[in-house]
């Protein structure tokens, strides 16, 4: 995939890029493996904002990717399809039998390539098979956290996990964030990187283009009223929070610790935030 700059014929178009959709082989997805998509614009049942800056955007309809595909398959990538619900792309592969499935799609599938699942797969990119099968040093995607529930980790563009080591019953991966995780050796992974890699180096450039998306404006606190924001108020001068950053609803930010799953606590053996600690 490469970057797509426009004419800049408008102010917005001198800062917008887009990405080209070459490697994309059909407009249409498989009606079979769609469903509708309700936009909650960010609000619960209750009707009470749960998200903010959520809301309106276009329609779209959800593809029903499978994270667990049947064991000892041998599957055929028919097409390589856009994605509106994720930033990868995803494949139309379908199985001895005839059945389709959709996939995260990695950087190396191609229309009418081949690739197999199981305990019997060859080591090789875009095989899936379980971890006590992968060498060490290999680079993996769409990883289970409990075998046999199917991806979990690992699934976003461009992204990959690198096989550090094994021992015992576990395996230790080092994941995209820089973390350093153990999980069960008999978890299932896909061997290589997620496609799409230069998602992250778009350029949204204009307003309404993030609006078709979904995604409504944010007004910063410190221009806010202070009974609307502990950063608002002042006295019209240069504004300044005066204080430790925190949410609309006093709760502290940037820095402040939000993980309370100490179950899985034991599974970190080398935290993200590790490198950045002085």
């Amino acid at each position: 995939m490469s970057i797509k700059a426009y004419r800049p014929i408008t102010p917005a178009q001198r800062q917008k890029t887009t990405q080209d959709f070459d490697q994309i082989t059909t407009k249409k997805p498989l009606r079979s493996l769609t469903k509708s998509k309700k936009q909650m614009a960010g609000k619960n049942n209750q009707g009470r904002i749960t998200v903010r800056h959520r809301g309106g955007g276009v329609k779209r309809h959800y593809r029903i990717v499978t994270y667990s595909l049947p064991q000892n398959g041998k599957y055929t990538i028919r097409e390589i399809e856009y994605d509106p619900n994720r930033s990868a792309r995803i494949a139309r592969v379908q199985d001895q039998n005839g059945v389709y499935y959709y996939v995260i799609a990695d950087n190396n599938m191609h229309q009418g390539m081949t690739f197999e699942t199981g305990k019997e797969a060859a080591v090789e990119t875009s095989n899936r098979m379980p971890i006590r099968n992968i060498p060490v040093g290999t680079f993996i995607y769409a990883i289970e956290l409990t075998p046999g529930r199917g991806a979990q980790m690992v699934r976003s563009a461009g992204t990959s996990a690198q096989l550090m080591a094994k021992e015992d019953n576990y395996a230790t991966l080092k994941m995209p964030s820089g973390e350093m995780r153990k999980v069960l050796i008999d978890c299932e992974a896909s061997i290589g990187t997620v496609g799409n890699e230069q998602h992250q180096n778009i350029k949204i450039g204009a307003a309404g283009r993030r609006r078709r998306k979904g995604i409504r404006p944010t007004v910063r606190g410190v221009v806010m009223n202070a009974t609307d924001h502990p950063h608002g108020g002042g006295d019209g001068g240069r504004h300044g929070t005066g204080k430790a950053p925190r949410t609309p609803w006093g709760q502290l930010t940037l820095g402040y610790r939000t993980r309370h799953n100490k179950k899985t606590n034991k599974m970190i053996v080398r935290s993200r935030h590790e490198g950045k600690r002085k």
